[in-house]
């Protein structure tokens, strides 16, 4: 299924749509969505550097890590970061999101000793700006693709830091305006569900056409998410359940499950039908009663006699279709089951005309003659 967000990240809005929206949440018990978003920012760009992309460009807005740490990823995944400034731009709202870095080496004149980038970067330091921050990132996407009908993707690695400085209906309307620009090709971002109230996450995911959530891989026996004690597995530590619910064009939702797996080089995601049955087990809901037969259970149904497997006694059934008289019907070499005296325990149904005038039932119509 992830491979699937790729495609539809990768494959961009249609003419008069709204861009693809993902929103990848975890919590403290699966602390894997950043390794999810790393991931999707690498396919997307080898994407973008083989033009196999409707984006030609990434703005990158940079809320949790530094614009050197996604230098150090590019590089490491054998992407040419000195060529990358003709595709992919950081907008720096960590390293002084609120200016005070900036009003406090003018206070004591000091000089600006943040490490040298090979990637282009431009810092923001108004993020509660959240109008301000959506024209930035127009500009630069606009600065990447130029001025015609281009588009660019944009990937918000801290939702939780936004909302953190901004108002959840600021965030809220800044999603909704990037997911209705012309240029804008995708949209994706990391949120971390239990910082937040129910409502905040609601209305994001509310927003946003793809939503992924990376849950913990074994949980403990009333149900509930285990991650203190005795509960906390070793292998929620490497390991977790990737939920993904997506909203298809036709108005239809779409749930899948995976298995993810964080390793040195990365993570890696696996069907539910590989994993081992706990998984398969999960997926099913919970409730009072049990779905499946024992074998005792299942030499009991099979022995019910249905009440169409009981009539006749092993000899064929005979049905009276009430369209033949009595004496046509006790003439006939073959008589009716229902008809044999010496059955009594047998029934049988006797019918008695009004009068001789009456015909028996046919098919044909009584008018058939009239000429009308």
């Amino acid at each position: 299924m992830a491979d699937s967000i790729c495609r539809t990240l990768r494959d961009g809005a249609l003419e008069g749509e709204l861009a693809p929206t993902l929103t990848i949440k975890d919590s403290l018990a699966s602390p894997f969505a950043f390794h999810v978003f790393s991931h999707i920012l690498l396919q997307l760009s080898s994407h973008v550097i083989a033009q196999k992309s409707q984006s030609q460009g990434i703005v990158i807005v940079a809320l949790s890590r530094s614009p050197s740490f996604y230098a150090a990823l590019l590089n490491m995944n054998g992407v040419d970061v000195a060529a990358s400034n003709k595709w992919i731009h950081i907008l720096d709202c960590y390293t002084d999101p609120l200016g005070w870095k900036d009003k406090t080496r003018k206070s004591v004149n000091a000089t600006d000793c943040s490490p040298q980038i090979s990637l282009p970067t431009t810092s923001f330091k108004t993020v509660k700006d959240v109008d301000k921050l959506f024209s930035v990132i127009t500009e630069l996407g606009r600065g990447l693709v130029g001025e015609n009908k281009a588009r660019f993707c944009v990937a918000i690695d801290s939702l939780s830091v936004l909302l953190r400085h901004a108002s959840l209906q600021s965030v809220a309307g800044l999603l909704s305006d990037l997911r209705g620009h012309d240029q804008v090709s995708n949209i994706f971002g990391l949120l971390h569900s239990d910082l937040h109230e129910e409502r905040a996450v609601a209305a994001l995911e509310y927003m946003s056409s793809m939503v992924a959530s990376v849950d913990p891989y074994h949980h403990s026996a009333d149900g509930q998410k285990g991650f203190l004690g005795d509960s906390f597995s070793q292998q929620n530590l490497t390991k977790g359940k990737f939920n993904v619910r997506s909203k298809r064009r036709n108005g239809r939702v779409r749930v899948t499950c995976e298995e993810l797996k964080v390793e040195p080089g990365g993570i890696s995601f696996a069907s539910v039908s590989s994993v081992d049955g706990t998984a398969i087990a999960g997926l099913l809901p919970k409730v009072q009663f049990n779905l499946q037969l024992s074998e005792k259970e299942r030499i009991d149904r099979s022995n019910v006699v249905l009440p169409f497997e009981h009539q006749g006694n092993g000899r064929p059934i005979q049905i009276y279709d009430g369209r033949r008289s009595l004496e046509e019907s006790n003439s006939e070499a073959n008589p009716i089951s229902s008809g044999k005296k010496e059955d009594s325990a047998m029934g049988e149904i006797i019918y008695f005309r009004d009068s001789d005038d009456e015909m028996p039932d046919s098919d044909e119509d009584p008018d058939d003659d009239l000429d009308i």
